[in-house]
C-alpha cells in the first residue's frame, strides 16, 4: 500500500498570471509557497486539507473533466462575496438531493469549481450513534 504524506492538484493554465489573479486575489486563497521566477513561476495555494499548485503553462486548457471541490462554511456568503468581486456564477447555491448545498463557478480556463456547504445535519458531519 502506498503511504501518502501529502497531496496537491497541479494546474497548468493557459495564462498563468491570469490564473494567479483568479485564485489568489479573486478567490482569496492563501499562498502556501512560491517557487521559480518569470511568468511560469509556481504558486501553491492552501485548499483546506490540500493544495493547488498553479505553475508552468499549457497550450490548451486543462482536461475538460477536471473539477475542484471546495468546502466552505457558508456558501450563500461565498456567493455574495464572489458576485461582488465580479466572478461569473455558473450556478447559484442549490440544495442537492444528496443534502449538500452547492454553487458552481469556473476559473479563467473553464475549470469547474464547486463550492460546497455541508449542513450541520448532513451525514458527512453527523453520524448518530458514533
Amino acid at each position: 500500500m502506498v503511504h501518502v504524506l501529502s497531496s496537491r492538484t497541479l494546474l497548468r493554465p493557459t495564462d498563468p498570471e491570469r490564473s494567479r489573479v483568479f485564485y489568489g486575489e479573486t478567490l482569496g486563497l492563501g499562498v502556501h509557497r512560491e517557487f521559480g521566477t518569470g511568468p511560469e513561476r509556481g504558486t501553491v495555494y492552501f485548499l483546506g486539507g490540500g493544495f493547488l499548485e498553479v505553475s508552468g503553462r499549457s497550450d490548451a486548457p486543462p482536461a475538460p473533466g477536471l473539477q475542484l471541490w471546495l468546502q466552505v462554511a457558508d456558501v450563500a456568503a461565498a456567493h455574495a462575496e464572489l458576485v461582488e468581486r465580479g466572478v461569473d456564477v455558473v450556478r447559484p447555491p442549490v440544495k442537492e438531493p444528496w443534502g449538500l448545498i452547492e454553487m458552481w463557478i469556473e476559473d479563467p480556463d473553464g475549470v469547474r469549481i464547486v463550492l460546497v456547504e455541508v449542513p450541520h445535519d448532513h451525514p458527512i458531519r453527523y453520524r448518530p450513534g458514533i
